[in-house]
């Protein structure tokens, strides 16, 4: 039996996947306009991507982006989702995150990574293979600033002399944090490390899925090994989604960027993925699992969706919040359908909203005729009652001459 929590969380991880055709003003808006739409909808969090190369992710800082949605949203939580630890200095890196842990009244979530486009790396002159390595190194420190402690530490890439924050972070003892974790166990060994939150950013892939099995089990190990302690309740687990009514009115609406999707990817992965041709192509491809860390997409309805998370729970063991994998394929407008047939039909099963209403209502079935006998007695009790009252104020007739 997986773990199940008492309520499970809902969000979207927003990379973005924006086409190098669409205006990048109106693009960075759309994504705050979802995020608004999510809030409204009951949605718990929003992760935004930090990415500098490929056109097609173009949020270069969450932090901004994060800062923009704290003035916009009333409850909805905010993540970076994730900054690319490789390639900031600790020190300053955890300052910006701290004060922007005020600004949102604690809403923050800090997601941490190593870097995922390549093209990121080679610009800055970073050796890809070095990215988890430096991703430990900054990791440690991190954890260390942002609970409060003095570090001096000396790597091939940054120096922390006697370093500490001017403030804390506003959450205590410190920011929530989570680490990505892909394929590799590079990520669940580093939440079991430092005790944080774990994010399966490739939980559909096939590659991921199978991964799901053994992730929890690492994580766990590393946190012994560590004196930490780690819970399933802050595991999240991210999928592609497009749902609608039905699966034929899902395919349909993604005939409006699926393919164009497909051309960043195509361009990126360089001769992993080859050429598609027909949207036909495209959706077999994706919805098989020919898209590596994209992860297989859930073309559907509600009820597709539900059987998709069920499935993730069983190969995991459990986890505590389900994300979406904002992708753009759709319109806005049916983008905006999609989040909310989630809210409307899908949130509710995994968190036990309707149980006692569906309780409710199975005992008044149960009970309907015995109160249906009463109500009616009494209605016809209240009929008598008012006809005797009238019959005894009647006048006596008048007596015949």
């Amino acid at each position: 039996m997986s773990y199940r929590p008492q309520r499970m969380k809902f969000g979207a991880f927003i990379a973005p996947f924006h086409s190098d055709r669409l205006n990048p003003t109106l693009a960075l808006e759309s994504d705050l306009e979802l995020v608004c739409h999510m809030d409204r909808l009951g949605f718990d969090e929003a992760w935004i991507g930090e990415h500098h190369s490929g056109a097609y992710e173009c949020i270069a800082s969450p932090e901004i982006m994060i800062a923009a949605l704290a003035e916009r949203t009333r409850h909805i939580r905010l993540a970076t989702g994730v900054s690319s630890l490789a390639y900031h200095h600790p020190l300053i890196l955890a300052d910006r995150i701290a004060q922007l842990d005020h600004l949102t009244r604690g809403r923050l979530i800090f997601g941490v990574g190593p870097g995922q486009l390549i093209a990121d790396s080679y610009m800055m002159g970073v050796d890809p293979a070095h990215l988890r390595r430096r991703m430990g190194e900054s990791l440690e420190a991190l954890v260390r600033l942002l609970h409060g402690e003095t570090v001096s530490m000396q790597t091939d890439w940054f120096t922390l002399r006697e370093a500490r924050l001017q403030i804390l972070p506003y959450q205590a003892p410190s920011v929530e944090m989570s680490v990505a974790s892909a394929i590799s166990p590079t990520g669940a060994r580093a939440a079991g490390q430092h005790g944080i939150g774990m994010l399966s950013v490739a939980a559909s892939s096939p590659e991921g899925f199978k991964a799901l099995a053994t992730s929890w089990e690492i994580c766990e190990q590393k946190a012994r090994e560590h004196g930490k302690t780690v819970s399933r309740d802050r595991w999240r687990v991210v999928t592609p989604v497009h749902i609608a009514e039905t699966r034929e009115q899902a395919l349909r609406d993604l005939e409006y960027g699926l393919m164009d999707m497909f051309r960043y990817i195509s361009k990126i992965g360089g001769d992993l993925f080859g050429e598609v041709k027909t949207f036909d192509q495209a959706v077999e491809l994706w919805t098989s699992g020919g898209l590596g860390a994209f992860g297989v997409g859930l073309i559907g309805t509600p009820d597709d969706l539900v059987e998709r998370i069920e499935q993730l729970l069983e190969q995991s063991g459990g986890f505590g919040s389900f994300l979406v994998l904002a992708h753009n394929a759709a319109s806005p407008e049916a983008t905006r359908k999609s989040y909310d047939l989630i809210a409307r039909y899908v949130m509710p099963r995994f968190q036990h909203s309707n149980a006692n209403r569906t309780a409710s209502l199975d005992w008044a079935a149960a009970n309907a005729n015995r109160f249906m006998e009463a109500y009616v007695g009494g209605i016809n009790a209240a009929i008598k009652l008012h006809a005797d009252e009238q019959a005894a104020s009647a006048p006596a007739p008048e007596p015949a001459n």
